[in-house]
């Protein structure tokens, strides 16, 4: 399959929370289908509507965002620069997750100290960067209308999106951007069917490549463990 951007996601593992996530956004990238919705008839009504953006991409939290491969860089390029990424970076054991809203939108985000993880998504975006191409103008002010602060503004050129290295903030998302009376109910009803299924503590321990198919739906390319 031939992609048009690539990504460093973390997705978890197979297991209860990956086809919790995977199912309840409509797509699965480890797999590479739709898979069955879980049962929760108080959402089942407006689930397809207010996960339609964040399913493309499935579920994840971005490390490096996505980004079209720089001139003379090929995926297996790519790969190898991935595989040597892993191999030189420590996991990290979180406190655990928690559903929480950011701004209108519902994702799962980290308890505790993210020092360490905010380290890694760093030296992701920073040692894959000579595989990135360079964003066009076009880009930068469609990034710029976002209402940037001066830190995003100044990262955005240098690093091709405005929320990395200290702007970083990992999240696993789960909804579209709601309105606010609409994103706390949701919040209440979808917090007792996914948090059963996240771990505790909560290993970020592989890190995985992904790539962007011409529909806008993200699969699988490798999915590597950290070993430094």
């Amino acid at each position: 399959m031939n992609f048009i951007r690539y990504a460093i996601y973390f997705t978890p593992a197979p297991g209860p929370l990956a086809t919790f996530g995977a199912g309840w956004l409509g797509w699965d990238i480890l797999t590479r289908q739709i898979p069955r919705p879980p049962s929760i008839p108080e959402l089942a009504n407006i689930r397809q509507n207010i996960t339609r953006t964040p399913g493309r991409y499935g579920f994840h939290a971005t490390i490096k965002p996505p980004f079209r491969l720089a001139q003379g860089q090929s995926e297996a390029d790519l790969c190898a620069g991935f595989e040597a990424l892993c191999a030189g970076l420590k996991p990290v054991k979180l406190k655990g997750l928690a559903l929480a809203r950011l701004g209108r939108f519902l994702a799962l985000v980290p308890e505790g100290d993210t020092s360490a993880l905010g380290a890694l998504a760093s030296h992701a975006v920073r040692d894959l960067d000579p595989f990135r191409a360079p964003l066009t103008d076009a880009e930068i002010a469609k990034r710029r209308a976002n209402n940037l602060n001066a830190e995003q503004d100044a990262l955005l050129p240098r690093w091709g999106y405005p929320y990395v290295m200290d702007a970083f903030r990992f999240h696993m998302t789960l909804t579209e951007k709601m309105p606010k009376t609409q994103a706390k109910s949701v919040q209440d009803i979808l917090e007792s069917h996914v948090m059963p299924h996240v771990p505790r503590p909560f290993d970020v321990d592989a890190l995985s490549l992904v790539g962007e198919d011409t529909q806008g739906r993200f699969h699988l390319i490798q999915r590597l463990a950290l070993q430094g």
